[in-house]
């Protein structure tokens, strides 16, 4: 891709935030809501590849993407093109009004690259969230069965019934109830804090004992899961963990939704996290990389399953809006194109280098985990396994200091996770992981 408007270079011009960050921050704190926060105030104009520049002119070395969004990269020419073509033709109709083919295409486009080969179809929404919550509804009306499955640290968005599915309180809980009813927790397979040598398969059998006990099989539409969790902590369960899980949901009518919205679309090496142990869901909601940064999400399933649903069962005004759509296909043809799996590969084989030798210097790292552009550290005291927030926050301080967007996450708030985006070079990944390993050098020390 041409990123030759941006070189894709780290470079400081002012202290960080700079002046002009500063003086938006301080609009911002009087016209925008509290309660919507954000990691550090660097207000940024513009990106390309994965570099972000800030309005002082900073370059900023993008570690984050967004959250797992900018997969592609920033302004990569080809979304830019596909967008800008489609604004000058419509924006908007509503599909459930006047349909138009770009959703069609998208649907296609899922069919063809989500796991199994089983006859598909699908249904456009906004956001992560809004797909995971249409993808318990869908299996609700599917089954009969109205009881929901979902896993300790799981995190599945901020609707009210995504909120009861997501298990951290504190941010997106708190004092915000009541929320959905019949959802179900069970243990999820934590390797760095299970008892040592639980396998996956022993620990599926725990998460199934606590279903079949305290909620029911016959009472038991889905059960939700993140094939590697996100804001959880990026736990990345035992192999044999999802296998057994789905197996079992096959032999008991209920239905396996995969929650690939952060996993998705090449970020873990496989174009879906399910690909790695060969696990076909029933759902599988999908967002975030999918659309290149225009709000798109979907769910994805088999044709029965989706088809149990009445018509004008599903649906929303913006959802499938055709200028996401288009920055979809755009995206997706990227992806195939430049075989970004792979390339999710190569920054994880280098990341996890960096990492381990991190881990074998200091003390501190408790778990170095994750799989392809996916990848955290989590921080614990010396010597123990108890959760060390603090160190992670000053470790994202210092790395957004020194010009590189990094992200903190997990139910203690322990981890430091890195999503680059997953066209970055060499040398500037090199670049941002010596920033990063200063850093924890320092909080460590």
């Amino acid at each position: 891709m041409d990123t030759a408007i941006i070189d894709q270079e780290r470079r400081l011009v002012t202290e960080l935030p700079g002046p002009l960050s500063n003086e938006l921050d301080a609009r911002r704190r009087a016209a925008v809501a509290s309660g919507v926060s954000s990691v550090y105030p660097l207000y940024v104009a513009r990106g390309a590849g994965a570099i972000l520049v800030d309005v002082d002119g900073n370059q900023l070395i993008d570690l984050g993407a967004g959250i797992a969004v900018a997969s592609i990269g920033h302004a990569h020419p080809d979304i830019v093109a596909a967008v800008q073509r489609q604004v000058a033709e419509f924006s908007h109709t509503c599909f459930m009004v006047s349909p138009y083919e770009q959703y069609v295409a998208v649907c296609e486009a899922l069919a063809a690259v989500t796991p199994g080969d089983h006859d598909k179809r699908s249904a456009l929404f906004n956001s992560g969230a809004e797909a995971v919550e249409n993808a318990v509804k869908i299996a609700r009306h599917a089954t009969g069965r109205a009881g929901v499955v979902v896993f300790d640290h799981a995190y599945h968005g901020r609707t009210n019934l995504t909120m009861a599915l997501t298990a951290k309180n504190m941010p997106y809980k708190d004092r915000m109830g009541p929320f959905a009813s019949e959802v179900y927790r069970v243990p999820m397979s934590y390797p760095y804090r299970d008892p040592e040598g639980m396998t996956g398969e022993e620990a599926a059998e725990r998460a199934i004992e606590l279903i079949e006990r305290q909620v029911g099989v016959a009472n038991t539409g889905c059960l939700v899961i993140e094939p590697i969790q996100g804001e959880g902590g990026f736990i990345v369960p035992a192999p044999g963990f999802l296998p057994a899980l789905a197996e079992w949901c096959r032999a008991n009518g209920v239905l396996f939704v995969a929650d690939e919205v952060q996993t998705g679309f090449c970020r873990t090496g496989d174009w879906f996290a399910c690909d790695d142990e060969g696990v076909v869901p029933d759902l599988i909601t999908t967002a975030k990389a999918m659309a290149g940064g225009m709000p798109l999400a979907a769910v994805t399933g088999r044709a029965d399953i989706m088809e149990s649903v009445h018509s004008g069962g599903l649906g929303g005004t913006y959802g499938g809006n055709p200028v996401a759509c288009v920055s979809a296909l755009a995206s997706i043809e990227v992806m195939q194109r430049d075989d970004l799996a792979a390339a999710a590969r190569r920054i994880g084989a280098t990341v996890t280098e960096t990492l381990r030798g991190l881990q074998a210097d200091l003390q501190g790292i408790g778990d170095i985990r994750g799989r392809g552009a996916m990848m955290a550290m989590e921080f614990v005291r010396p010597g123990t396994s108890e959760p060390d927030a603090d160190a992670a926050k000053r470790i994202v301080a210092a790395c957004h200091r020194a010009g590189v967007v990094t992200l903190s996450c997990g139910s203690y708030g322990n981890i430091v996770r890195l999503l680059p985006p997953l066209v970055i070079t060499d040398g500037l990944l090199a670049d941002g992981l010596a920033v990063l390993a200063d850093a924890v050098h320092t909080a460590l020390d």
